[in-house]
């Protein structure tokens, strides 16, 4: 299963204590105690896994290395080795004791989350012309330490949304790379799935159900992902005893977690429309008729159905790069 909200605590680096020393035969020349080095920081880096949080599933807490001790001879210590944490593109990051967020939104970017504490002076740095042997130095800046609240909330150009098993995996694997799970029942998809098509990205959002924007099944954590897509394909199977019922009980649900959810641009393709009769998909296209609503006829193994997908996609690139 997916992990797509977790808390962890963090803790960067405490710097190194300063030494003290001097140079045991040449009491004269004065102090050779180095610093100590700085501890390590913490970094969290934008991904395009989705299951990068699933390493917090048992793992609750990171912990950066501290910083090396100063040496005797002027030896400074070592640095601590900075740690980057890698999570999905689309994680909101929230610090639980400033209440501050960020979010990471692009592969590749990285956020100083925890920056380590700075290393102790030694007592060479003391040294001064009224105090030539000082026996002073500074101990290590502690690091920060703090929980954090990571949630995953999917940034897509195109959400697949419907009941289950209406075929929306399928029809991503065709377009995309992204090798979804499918069979011929409900719930094969347990967590969503990416793909990208040319320049876009596409989300398969877990197929839904009545009540899911109330908790039914694992609604609500499917319907946070729906937020960030900026367009929805909504996917009913020509299969359906009811496709205007089906069409309707998605679109409460989504009205019903968030409105704005309502006022995405949608696209509604009858899905699986080469397992139905020609007069049976006229039949289905009437029903949704009936209630204002243009269905789009699609099937994985029709070649015409498919470039009429993939024009609409064509459409939202060039809108895209306009």
């Amino acid at each position: 299963m997916l992990v797509d909200e977790v808390k962890i605590k963090i803790s960067s680096g405490k710097g190194g204590s300063g030494a003290v020393a001097f140079n045991k035969n040449m009491m004269s020349l004065g102090p050779t105690g180095g610093s100590g080095g700085r501890g390590a920081s913490i970094y969290m880096e934008g991904v395009s896994d989705l299951s990068a949080l699933n390493k917090f599933r048992y793992k609750k807490e990171i912990r950066a290395e501290d910083g090396g001790r100063g040496r005797e001879q002027f030896v400074d210590g070592a640095d601590g080795g900075d740690l980057v944490v890698n999570v999905p593109v689309g994680t909101v990051i929230k610090n639980l004791t400033t209440e501050r967020e960020v979010e990471i939104t692009k592969i590749g970017e990285r956020i100083l989350i925890a920056k380590g504490g700075n290393g102790g002076k030694g007592n060479f740095l003391f040294r001064s012309s009224r105090n030539t042997t000082p026996k002073q130095s500074q101990p290590g800046k502690p690091g920060e330490s703090f929980e954090l609240h990571l949630e995953l909330k999917l940034i897509a150009d195109v959400g697949f949304v419907g009941l289950p098993n209406v075929g929306k995996s399928s029809m991503l694997n065709e377009l995309t790379a992204a090798k979804s799970k499918v069979a011929n029942y409900p719930f094969t998809t347990l967590e969503p799935n990416l793909g990208v098509y040319h320049e876009i990205i596409l989300a398969d959002i877990p197929g839904l159900i009545e009540g899911a924007a109330v908790g039914k099944g694992l609604g609500v954590k499917f319907l946070r992902h729906i937020e960030r897509t900026k367009i929805l394909f909504h996917f009913i199977s020509a299969e359906s005893v009811n496709p205007a019922g089906d069409y309707k009980v998605i679109r409460e649900e989504l009205g019903r977690y968030n409105e704005s959810l309502l006022e995405k641009k949608e696209y509604v393709f009858l899905s699986k429309s080469d397992a139905v009769s020609s007069a049976v998909l006229r039949k289905q296209l009437s029903a949704l008729r009936k209630i204002k609503v243009s269905g789009i006829p699609t099937s994985i193994h029709d070649w015409d159905s498919l470039e009429k997908v993939k024009k609409i996609l064509s459409g939202i690139i060039k809108q895209k790069t306009v």
